[in-house]
């Protein structure tokens, strides 16, 4: 089937609480305003029963269906925004210098609040659907709290899906695969220290600028010749910070950068090879390191009976030819792999057409994929809750 009529009926007000939130970005935990906004929507909708708070800032609301008794799905969106200056020159751009919505979790947001009130109007489900509404998806880890504070328990969720736009994907498409479909994530921070002095006296100095930059081309060998050719690994430097003046060898450098991967043993190998590096190198330069390497999110990883279904629920909303049900990974991370860790389920790409890509201060969500998205989680519910 196509969208839903009442679902493209939709659109604009929905469209119109997008950008409303758009307006007015908040970051990680703090989305008051906008977990205010979504409370309210859900209240006039007629939610069942309404919980603020969960994961310090999130929201969650319950619809039970008119159908009978049945088990509880959940359905996620995040909320907060990014720490960037907005481009776009929209007449609904962000009112607040230096964050902007530039990963769509806007979009998120509005396209399930849309199917939480068709849900909530027309009830054809047995059962009860949880529209989870998260905070700090960039970076902070919401979703990680909210399965800490016993969210999948307390409503008695057994299965719970994602869904996330991609720029570049027409308006109308969906992607999706079964197991791994967004990597895990790690940060590192190498300090180096060696011996300041003048830039005419090198000998009597010990520059991290060279040890530093030794390292920086040697982490390149630990996807090129540690990592087998055919595992998914990205070892990315993206800081390098050293120095006040032409004539001065400074006493620190310091090396960033970030860790991608599949595989929790490829994690492994390419911390330990961080590691033995950077120390081999600084003892070869006769300076010292410090290294802070902190895991952030885990693989994402979809259920393969759930991302199936998920599948064919695309299908029947966009068609066959639009839906890839074998899509390559994406190297980015995503914090709703901590609730597929917490229950079987399956996140999705919705396509966005061709605007700015994501975390781009030009980046704008698609309004047109509003329909799309609000048909696919009401159809998901209706078949997963099917009495």
């Amino acid at each position: 089937m196509p969208i839903l009529n009442r679902a493209a009926e939709l659109q604009d007000e929905v469209a119109a609480w997008r950008q409303e939130i758009h307006r007015n970005p908040e970051l990680q935990f703090d989305v008051f305003k906008t977990a205010a906004f979504v409370k309210q929507r859900l209240e006039e909708f007629g939610c069942d029963e309404i919980v603020t708070g969960l994961g310090k800032t999130g929201v969650v609301g319950i619809i039970q269906g008119r159908l009978g008794p049945g088990e509880t799905i959940g359905l996620r969106a995040d909320m907060d925004a990014l720490p960037l200056n907005e481009i776009t020159g929209k007449p609904y751009a962000s009112t607040t210098p230096g964050k902007m919505h530039a990963c769509g979790h806007d979009g998120h947001t509005a396209m399930l609040l849309g199917a939480a009130k068709y849900l909530a109007e027309t009830r054809n489900f047995a059962g009860r659907v949880a529209v989870i509404f998260q905070p700090a998806e960039e970076g902070g880890g919401g979703g990680n709290e909210m399965v800490k504070e016993g969210m999948m328990d307390r409503f008695g969720i057994s299965r719970v899906f994602g869904m996330h736009n991609m720029p570049g994907m027409p308006v109308g498409r969906f992607a999706i695969r079964p197991g791994p479909i967004m990597a895990a994530t790690a940060e590192f921070t190498i300090t180096v220290s060696g011996r300041g002095g003048h830039a005419a006296m090198p000998h009597v100095s010990v520059d991290p600028i060279v040890a530093g930059a030794a390292m920086v081309g040697a982490l390149q060998t630990i996807v090129s010749r540690t990592a087998d050719p055919i595992e998914a690994l990205v070892v990315s430097v993206t800081k390098f910070h050293a120095g006040d003046a032409y004539n001065i060898i400074p006493e620190k450098v310091e090396i960033a950068g970030t860790v991608r991967t599949l595989k929790k043993e490829m994690a492994a190998i390419a911390e330990r090879r961080i590691r033995e590096i950077c120390e081999g190198v600084a003892a070869a330069h006769g300076a010292k390191v410090h290294i802070d390497y902190d895991s952030n999110y885990p693989v994402t990883v979809n259920d393969p009976q759930q991302a199936a279904f998920a599948t064919e629920v695309a299908r029947e909303v966009a068609g066959e030819p639009n839906v890839e049900a074998a899509t390559p990974p994406v190297m980015g991370g995503e914090d709703f792999s901590y609730m597929l860790e917490a229950r079987p389920g399956a996140f999705i790409f919705i396509g966005n057409g061709n605007s700015a890509g994501l975390h781009h201060p030009a980046y704008d969500f698609n309004d047109e994929a509003i329909p799309h998205g609000i048909s696919y989680w009401v159809r998901l519910t209706e078949q997963a809750l099917a009495r």
